[in-house]
């Protein structure tokens, strides 16, 4: 017959040993899942987002004065951090931790040939091994987080896109930097209202960088390309994010360049 625990009773040895293994596999799985979730739920939640305004304003119009969105989380609180500024807000992605799991979301506002577009990146892999051994699981948990990302983007930056609502409808390129050829790619996910609601990137255009084919649905959408010559018509003339669309190729030389080396010692 199965014993009661009564109130000035301790439980019996067996129950503390079960109770702690629980714990410690509890304690286990709530390391594991942030880091896979990268973004938290997938429910953007309006009061865990911050938001600053460093050097720019809602009133100028990003295609006049350059607009840069630096995005960061916190695994502990789930809160998420925006930056509105003119350039990349460097002093989010500081400490150790930014440095390992990389994932910032970084956009910016450019003007291209006369249109307006939102560029946004995202690190997949390249720079240390941890990131090269989840390439996978970071393409895709940051593509299905996209859609949080941009309602951030949109509620954080809530004024610009009233007083100018043709923003709303600029196309949306993502770019994916990873020393993967399968994940170094860009895609459109078309105008922005649109992709608020997308809940991934079936219906987007991609291409692999460094061609120019056309992998996902046909479509008029080209990559955007700023003039070569000093023009009235893009701006800024140069982007902003200083990420390297050539991770594969870097890799394939540093490899190359081991190779070698290791030739020379044998």
């Amino acid at each position: 017959m199965a014993s009661l625990i009564l109130p000035n009773q301790s439980p019996p040895s067996s129950f503390l040993h079960q109770n702690t293994i629980s714990e410690r596999k509890f304690k286990k799985i709530q390391t594991i899942v942030p880091v896979a979730r990268l973004f938290g739920a997938s429910i953007f939640e309006a009061p865990k987002l911050k938001v600053l305004f460093i050097g720019v304003d809602d009133k100028k119009h990003p295609g006049n004065l350059p607009r840069t969105y630096t995005l960061t989380h916190s695994d502990v609180t789930s809160n998420l951090t925006l930056a509105i500024s003119q350039s990349i807000n460097n002093n989010q992605l500081q400490g150790w931790y930014n440095k390992l799991y990389r994932d910032e979301v970084i956009a910016e506002w450019r003007k291209v040939k006369g249109y307006m577009s939102l560029h946004v990146h995202c690190h997949i892999s390249g720079g240390h091994f941890f990131l090269d051994l989840c390439a996978h699981l970071r393409f895709y948990i940051f593509t299905k987080e996209l859609p949080l990302v941009l309602k951030a983007f949109a509620y954080g930056d809530g004024n610009l896109l009233k007083n100018y609502p043709e923003l709303q409808e600029a196309l949306v390129w993502v770019y994916f930097h990873s020393n993967v050829t399968e994940f170094n790619r860009v895609e459109c996910w078309g105008p922005l209202m649109k992709a608020l609601s997308s809940s991934s990137s079936s219906s987007s255009s991609s291409w692999s960088y460094g061609s120019a084919t056309d992998e996902g649905e046909s479509s008029n959408w080209e990559v955007p390309k700023t003039c070569l010559k000093e023009c009235s018509c893009c701006f800024p003339p140069m982007s902003s994010i200083p990420w390297s669309h050539d991770l594969v190729k870097k890799t394939q030389h540093d490899d190359d360049d081991t190779n070698q080396w290791l030739q020379q010692k044998s």
